[in-house]
């Protein structure tokens, strides 16, 4: 890795304008691992202008070049996966075993799917009543902001598409999970991407990602965070009618009716609400349960919640590791307490784990009772904490799972295929997960109302980086 205080600018490792330095911290033994400069306006000025003046050349690379160093670059990956997966465990808490068989994996997978979607686009074809043609070009310098949560993937399907697109892109990753980043920098410095075409400046919001989003240089802003950052991203941005990409919070029902195999849904519930320890933007955080199943599904969540095991996340295994930081160890620990207050504790609970008493670990907690006007099934928790809610009819769930400012995801657990598709129409969200089906990586992936707009992912996300031109004549 480089040295984790540099910038990645111009094809350069470089230091910044001003020394500011912010300590990297293991979530599981609340010590330092690591140091890295935060970037000022300055900092972004330098990599902006990188960006600018590689982008006449790299825009005009033709498309099979721009794949072979994709190729180059999926390779590279697939050879550090290791290295990606161990750096994610010591940056953000995550369990080894989960590193390396969800986290790491979602690299390559990315890569791969922008190049079979890059492989198959047409920038140039005709209109479709003829005498002009249509020809896809790509937005400009674009400025890349990810999230913690899920470093690798965040930051693969931003950058990825971007590059392959023609875009030049600015990378600010996350300051709290920044050195899976720097491999990827490495990796894209390896594989041979012309200077300038990839920046990377960390740094937090304020001091990086607020000029880097208001910067007159960069022609779009692709953001990942919470709903109230990608309001102020857009605020940030709208002065220079930048294109703006959001992909923010969420509130996700998962819709659960009595005709499912409760022996298969129930577990599946619980455990995908708390993967991550809680902490993915589309974690089905609301379980909606038909009345008939109701005191069931309480008992069996509950059982299930208190087996999971909660342990060093170095271990391999099948377990939770902690959550990011002590902010957000703090956060959790306020929610529980206003769930302890709003509805029943049927699990878990304030706290660390017992025999744990150092590292953000939280318990993983379940609430029965709730109802959708309490604030713990209103507000984005990001922890492992679910709600339980129920409703009579399938029209009522549909309107409860409607009823939120979000709309990422939405999950459904039934028997019945007709009634699953007639449920997934009508809810308000960017995709639907039936029964625990995973969708691959080529499957657009974006929200509605407070979650965001745009979409990531194969050819949806490549999409996102092109302009369309009509040339007629």
């Amino acid at each position: 890795m480089p040295d984790s205080r540099a910038f990645y600018i111009n094809g350069e490792w470089v230091p910044p304008v001003r020394e500011r330095n912010f300590d990297v911290v293991d979530p599981a033994t609340e010590q330092t691992v690591a140091t890295i400069s935060l970037g000022d306006g300055d900092d972004v000025d330098r990599a902006v202008a990188a960006a600018q003046a590689a982008f006449p050349v790299w825009s005009d690379t033709p498309v099979g070049e721009r794949i072979l160093l994709l190729e180059w670059l999926r390779d590279i990956y697939l050879d550090h996966t290791e290295a990606v997966a161990q750096a994610m465990t010591l940056e953000m808490g995550t369990p080894i075993t989960f590193s390396r068989d969800v986290q790491a994996p979602c690299g390559d997978g990315h890569i791969q799917a922008v190049i079979d979607a890059v492989r198959s686009h047409r920038f140039e074809r005709p209109s479709d009543r003829g005498g002009s043609m249509l020809r896809d070009e790509p937005v400009g310098v674009c400025g890349l902001i990810t999230p913690w949560n899920w470093p690798v993937n965040q930051v693969i399907v931003k950058v990825v598409p971007a590059l392959a697109a023609g875009c030049t892109v600015v990378l600010k990753p996350s300051e709290q999970a920044p050195l899976s980043a720097l491999l990827i920098a490495e990796m894209i410095h390896e594989a041979g991407f012309p200077s300038g075409t990839f920046n990377l400046v960390n740094g937090d919001g304020p001091g990086t990602g607020a000029p880097l989003a208001a910067h007159p240089g960069v022609e779009m802003v692709s953001f990942t965070g919470s709903t109230a950052a990608g309001i102020a991203v857009s605020a940030a941005a709208a002065p220079t009618i930048k294109r703006v990409a959001l992909e923010l919070g969420g509130k996700s029902p998962n819709l659960l009716f009595a005709d499912c195999d409760l022996d298969t849904a129930v577990p599946e519930s619980v455990r995908s609400c708390m993967s991550n320890s809680g902490q993915s933007c589309d974690a089905p955080t609301r379980l909606l349960v038909e009345s008939a199943v109701y005191d069931e599904v309480v008992e069996r969540a509950q059982a299930v919640a208190e087996a999971i095991e909660i342990d060093d996340p170095k271990r391999p295994g099948d377990h939770l590791g902690p959550v990011v930081s002590a902010r957000q160890w703090e956060r959790v620990q306020q929610m529980i307490a206003v769930g302890m207050e709003e509805a029943t504790l049927v699990a878990g609970g304030p706290g660390r784990p017992p025999g744990l008493d150092r590292g953000f670990y939280v318990r993983p907690t379940v609430f029965a009772g709730a109802t959708n006007d309490m604030r713990i099934a209103r507000e984005e928790i990001f922890g492992p904490v679910l709600c339980i809610l129920g409703f009579d009819s399938e029209a009522e769930a549909v309107a409860i799972a409607n009823d939120t400012a979000y709309g990422l995801s939405a999950f459904i657990q039934t028997g019945d295929g007709e009634r699953a598709h007639r449920v997934a129409r009508k809810l308000r969200v960017g995709q639907v997960n039936v029964n625990g089906a995973v969708a691959d990586y080529d499957v657009p992936f974006g929200g509605v109302k407070q979650s965001g707009n745009g979409r990531e992912n194969g050819a949806y996300g490549l999409t996102e980086y092109l302009e369309v031109k009509s040339i007629t004549g």
